[in-house]
């Protein structure tokens, strides 16, 4: 059977996914999912992941969800070129440090300007207090920090020469305040020289396909939401403002 990802391409950790397939051509049917629409919520989606989340790998009656599984769970069964995951234990553990990290760290602080930025105002019709968005941007600043001082240094990629599963994951972060209308790499030539490399690296072409939805600002501001929906976030957005 056809390996099969669940995927929209608004979330980072979804174009790391696709991003890794395409580039290693892993054979996969692509189930898009769009999560503005509520469609994690359908009772559809619930009976391939009740976590309602993306992104999802099915393979045969194997069901795997978080994006950091999935690349492993590939690299492993598509045997892929080992700098994504070295085999080297002390490299390899850099990679899984970083993984570690990000998810607590980056994210969060890197997806918040796209939901103060955009997905907020949407849902709720009315703009975010700009003291909020800039308490968020000290934030990632901070995490942006620490991203070039202990993980990419003065190497050309995180774990060395190489492209790694560390630097795919780090470039999709910082692309989603980027499409919120922040660059995260301006003011910073150590990490406008990486991003350079890692597009490169993973081919310019596929790197635009993944990110054009989430470079489309004017697209996201317009997409329309069912007021079911919103309704049923709104909760938890006030909850994020305060």
């Amino acid at each position: 059977m056809v390996l099969e990802l669940y995927l929209d391409l608004l979330s980072q950790p979804c174009r790391a996914v696709y991003l890794f397939a395409k580039k290693n051509n892993i054979p996969f049917m692509m189930k898009s999912i769009e999560m503005l629409k509520g469609q994690v919520f359908s009772e559809e989606f619930n009976k391939v992941n009740i976590l309602r989340k993306v992104p999802v790998l099915k393979d045969g009656d194997f069901t795997l969800e978080e994006s950091t599984a999935i690349l492993l769970y590939l690299t492993r069964k598509y045997n892929t070129p080992s700098h994504w995951y070295p085999p080297d234990m002390k490299k390899r553990a850099r990679v899984d440090e970083f993984l570690a990290w990000q998810h607590s760290n980056l994210r969060p602080c890197a997806s918040k300007i796209l939901w103060l930025r955009v997905v907020i105002p949407l849902f709720l019709g009315q703009q975010v207090p700009s003291e909020k968005v800039q308490d968020a941007l000290e934030e990632l600043n901070i995490a942006l920090q620490k991203l070039e001082e202990k993980f990419l240094q003065d190497r050309p990629f995180m774990i060395g020469n190489e492209l790694s599963l560390a630097d795919l994951v780090a470039v999709v972060e910082l692309m989603q305040p980027v499409g919120a209308g922040w660059d995260a790499f301006e003011g910073r030539p150590r990490l406008q020289e990486w991003r350079k490399r890692v597009e490169l690296t993973l081919g310019k072409e596929l790197f635009l396909e993944a990110h054009g939805r989430i470079l489309n600002a004017q697209e996201l501001r317009n997409i329309a939401i069912d007021p079911p929906l919103k309704a049923q976030m709104k909760p938890m957005l006030l909850k994020m403002l305060k």
